[in-house]
């Protein structure tokens, strides 16, 4: 037993709210109450007790899609023009040099620094699957590092590979769906149409049934512009678009592809970082067009090879350019523009993430009866202090340095501000290495 006590505690949960000066209660991985006082508790007694005056306690945040086995390479490429350069460089170029082991390096260093950085779950949109032993390795990964993995399985868009996916899947949702108690689940990925790497990996019937045969969720990316426009509604028009369906980026529909996308409960993941520093489609994260139609999203860091690798990056991203928008389009006007809030960016960091992935019955929120993926952030800190408003300084004042605790299912990841269990120096030459062989066997390919 834990006892989270004396800081302020941000639910997620609308039924509890925020709590100025609170409790949390974990028994096992779950989390038995959230209140203002519980020492008093029935199933207090004997819970070790961590003091978290003047620190805020939070959920987890949830990063909806990323491409954990890249993390050797990241930066790499800081100031990648547009897409074509990032598939011709990093797809092409890179990813047909992986060997399994490499998969493992890079999943493990992403899950590592998503947990540096209080991201509790992370769905690794892992698209390099080349034989079983690269698929095995990666979720290897998540299992080794105890986050909350989420394992959407794709085949590599180049070079060669075995062509075990996607029938790979059913050993793969055998060996490992609700392995480590629950932690690792998977998904099916696939990209919205066939210009990038031809109709074998693009969404549709034959995928579909697959997933639907497995009782896995499907995680759909590049969906861009007026090709995965026609393609969202088509899927409506065949049955293959639902909550258990995620379209990754959602840049550039038209308002048919939208309405399709409400009308069947399909779920939306940003990743407000890359629309705009890549420039994929118009580069403005839709974060307007799903809030026009009532969907939600989650957030995403996406490729770590261009883009930063927290999720305090893309909340302060998304939030200030939706306001930027709001207010550039109604300057002169006289018209008041609707400007999202702090808040709405955590929601879509913690409970829509959850939502978005499948798992808003398990994560997202301090909610009694979920799993314990909290954290637990200082308000005391040289960037953080004086703690006036918990959303505003999760949201624009904290960074991965005021996290103190990160907890998964009730364990403890970081503790005094360090990953528990993790040889940083080991790491570093282990991802070095890894990296060092990636461009030798690159260069001579």
């Amino acid at each position: 037993m834990m006892l989270f006590s004396g800081g302020t505690v941000v639910s997620m949960d609308p039924r509890i709210g925020d709590l100025e000066r609170g409790d949390v209660l974990v028994r096992g991985d779950r989390i038995v109450a959230v209140g203002p006082d519980l020492r008093a508790h029935p199933e207090a007694a004997g819970a070790t007790v961590v003091d978290t005056t003047g620190r805020i306690v939070s959920p987890g945040f949830v990063d909806t899609h990323r491409h954990a086995w890249e993390a050797q390479l990241r930066r790499s490429i800081p100031d990648v023009t547009d897409l074509a350069e990032y598939v011709t460089s990093t797809l092409a170029g890179i990813a047909p040099a992986y060997t399994p082991h490499d998969m493992y390096v890079g999943t493990r260093l992403a899950a590592l620094t998503a947990l540096d950085a209080g991201i509790t779950t992370m769905t690794d949109f892992s698209h390099n699957s080349r034989t079983a032993a690269h698929s095995d390795a990666a979720v290897q990964a998540l299992l080794d590092t105890g986050i909350r993995g989420v394992h959407a399985s794709m085949g590599p868009h180049f070079g060669d590979w075995d062509r075990q996916w996607p029938a790979d899947l059913a050993r793969l949702r055998s060996a490992y769906h609700g392995a480590n108690d629950g932690l690792v689940t998977l998904r099916l990925a696939a990209l919205a149409t066939d210009e990038i790497a031809g109709p074998a990996l693009a969404y549709g019937r034959d995928l579909a049934a697959v997933a639907h045969d497995l009782g896995l969720g499907v995680s759909v990316d590049a969906v861009f512009g007026a090709p995965s426009s026609a393609a969202i509604v088509r899927w409506a028009a065949d049955g293959l678009l639902s909550a258990d369906v995620t379209l990754i980026h959602a840049t550039g529909l038209d308002a048919e592809a939208w309405r399709a996308m409400r009308d069947t409960g399909t779920t939306v993941s940003l990743a407000p970082t890359s629309d705009a520093q890549i420039g994929l489609e118009t580069a403005v994260p839709a974060i307007d067009e799903a809030l026009a139609v009532g969907i939600r999203p989650g957030l995403s860091i996406d490729v770590e090879v261009a883009l930063a690798s927290d999720m305090f990056t893309q909340m302060r991203t998304l939030h200030a350019i939706q306001r930027m928008r709001a207010v550039a389009g109604a300057y002169g006007t006289g018209a008041v523009p609707y400007r999202i809030t702090t808040r709405d960016v955590l929601d879509f960091a913690t409970l829509q993430g959850a939502r978005t992935n499948g798992l808003a019955g398990v994560t997202g929120s301090l909610t009694p009866g979920k799993q314990a993926d909290l954290l637990v952030v200082d308000g005391g800190d040289v960037n953080t202090m004086p703690l006036n408003d918990p959303i505003g300084t999760l949201v624009l004042g904290a960074d991965s340095r005021n996290i103190e605790t990160v907890v998964v299912a009730g364990r403890i990841r970081k503790a005094g501000g360090r990953l528990v269990g993790v040889d940083v120096d080991e790491l570093r030459r282990e991802v070095t290495a890894s990296r060092d062989a990636i461009r030798k066997a690159a260069s001579r390919g």
